[in-house]
């Protein structure tokens, strides 16, 4: 008689109700799930119960419940240790970032010819370069620490802030490294090399510059905006992070949240306007750090996930970070 209908008369002698149920034990025959719906019963528990995936589901229970009580003083040091090596890499990030900062960039030939698209005023920073680490590190770490507060979990911080930490730096060392390969002259140029407005050339027709000598550096790394690039590397992760915590994307339409989301985004392209408006940066340079930057800030909030799920047994359900492919 075929597995299937020896359910079905089964199911007619009613023997599946009370605690004495009939149990059926067989090793040659494919195991059933937990629960069958048939056309003369709506729900019939069937006594064949697959036992390991009942203890996966009351250990996953279990997990759910020790969410918040993974706190800092309960796992932190075990945290740490687990990515000490996270942290070194981090280290060594900050060491190259330092190097090249210090590095000259290449200085590029500058013609008289060019210099029509180099002559716009040197004014000062709407957006002050001490500022830019302000909005784009610490502000998101204050919305990480509220979200630890609410839900006393240290992996949600931990992973969040080295999250954000890999996308500032590997931006900053992105951004950095082509600014000393490209060389490009700010829009202000001609007034960092000539401040009484005097401009002098060699017989190459190359510029001889007699101001400054940090600012005629400085004026030499325009491609790609670094006030954009920490800009969209920084709130772009927090936008990312805030989508996954008020679960942008639960299909409720709930427009308000996409308002939230965008609104570090926004933030981060006026900034990247300013340059443009204070003649510090082309165009081009303020598109291709934004651009670039959002990719990297992607690829970051991939690992973060990743970074989570190799290393706690919480629940994807839980996780509060997403990400946007």
């Amino acid at each position: 008689m075929p597995w299937r209908n020896v359910v079905g008369s089964l199911c007619c002698f009613n023997i599946f109700g009370g605690g004495n149920a009939f149990q059926v034990v067989s090793q040659t025959r494919p195991q059933l799930s937990s629960s069958i719906t048939l056309d003369c019963f709506p729900s019939v528990n069937f006594p064949l119960i697959d036992h390991q995936n009942q203890e996966n589901q009351k250990n996953s229970r279990m997990r759910e419940v020790q969410v918040g009580s993974h706190t800092l003083r309960s796992h932190g040091v075990a945290v740490a240790r687990i990515h000490l090596h996270d942290w070194f890499i981090f280290l060594l990030l900050v060491l190259i970032e330092v190097i090249l900062y210090l590095t000259h960039p290449f200085y590029r030939y500058v013609g008289k010819d060019m210099m029509s698209d180099l002559k716009y005023p040197f004014k000062d920073n709407t957006v002050p370069v001490w500022a830019v680490p302000l909005y784009a590190m610490l502000l998101p770490i204050a919305v990480f620490l509220f979200v630890y507060w609410r839900r006393r979990d240290i992996y949600d911080l931990h992973h969040a802030i080295l999250g954000l930490f890999y996308s500032v730096l590997i931006t900053a060392v992105i951004t950095d490294a082509i600014k000393n390969a490209v060389g490009r002259p700010r829009p202000n140029f001609f007034w960092r090399c000539f401040p009484d407005g005097k401009d002098v050339y060699d017989k190459l027709g190359n510029v001889i510059c007699h101001g400054d000598a940090d600012v005629i550096k400085e004026g030499h790394k325009s491609f790609p905006s670094g006030h954009t690039s920490w800009s969209f590397a920084g709130l772009g992760f927090l936008s990312l992070y805030l989508s996954g915590k008020i679960k942008v994307f639960d299909q409720r339409g709930h427009i308000a949240k996409l308002c939230i989301v965008f609104l570090p985004l926004l933030f981060a392209a006026l900034v990247g306007v300013s340059r443009v408006d204070d003649y510090w940066h082309h165009w081009q340079d303020v598109f291709a750090g934004g651009l670039l930057e959002l990719y990297y800030c992607r690829a970051c909030n991939i690992y973060l996930l990743l970074l989570a799920i190799l290393s706690t047994s919480i629940p994807l359900s839980r996780m509060g970070t997403i990400c946007i492919f």
